[in-house]
């Protein structure tokens, strides 16, 4: 019986019982602990240069106000980028491949930037639905749309990971669907399909890591609009 292509993003089940939590808390494993001696390992080390580099490049456009997001921003960037990873392994779930999840991700974040905007310095935050200098006939007009993009923007973040995770991952097992299918009649085709999706496979690592980048760095800069 061959399975539908978006049978993949079903979320686990063993038992009648969800998986999800498990497909979460998985990821954490894989990272090392920083042990009591003054030398750590190798893999140690490479894991404080990248979240040192992370930080440095991610306060850059914030605030002195902002720094104190850094410890959140640092950590679901590597939380997205664990989950988005794993899930290019063989027999594994990707959670960020559900809107749901993605969503949960994206309203509370936003949300808390909106609400620190408000809380600050409201003329400011409300200064941005209005643009200085505009017709007063179109004032209604901005102010409307001005906040429905505000409103559009967790729709976005959620979206955008969410879609690009799943035509990655579609994309790779039609290719793959397609090496099985030709092997036999065609093997000069097979493998260059296979060379093909080799090469598609190393764009979609690049794609999990730059994707899980993007949403904390849209995050960062909805931050910035509102300190």
């Amino acid at each position: 019986m061959t399975l539908s292509f978006f049978d993949q993003f079903m979320s686990p089940t063993f038992m009648y019982i969800p998986l999800v939590a498990v497909s979460l808390v998985a990821p954490w494993l894989f990272f090392p602990n920083p042990s009591t001696r003054w030398v750590g390992n190798r893999l140690v080390t490479l894991q404080s240069w990248f979240m040192n580099r992370f930080t440095q490049q991610l306060l850059l456009p914030l605030n002195i106000g902002g720094h104190k997001w850094a410890a959140l921003f640092t950590s679901l960037m590597i939380f997205l980028i664990s989950l988005n990873m794993c899930g290019l392994l063989p027999y594994t779930f990707t959670p960020t491949t559900q809107l749901s999840l993605n969503m949960g991700l994206a309203v509370p974040l936003w949300l808390a930037t909106v609400i620190i905007g408000l809380r600050n310095q409201p003329t400011h935050a409300l200064g941005h639905l209005l643009p200085e200098g505009t017709p007063t006939l179109l004032i209604p007009v901005l102010i409307i749309i001005e906040t429905i993009s505000l409103f559009i923007r967790p729709l976005a973040l959620g979206v955008r990971l969410t879609a690009n995770l799943t035509a990655g991952h579609l994309l790779i097992q039609l290719i793959a669907t397609a090496v099985f299918v030709l092997l036999q009649s065609m093997p000069t085709v097979a493998i260059l399909t296979a060379i093909l999706l080799a090469l598609l496979t190393l764009l979609e690592v690049a794609v999990a890591a730059i994707q899980a980048y993007v949403f904390v760095l849209l995050l960062s800069l909805y931050l910035q609009e509102n300190i």
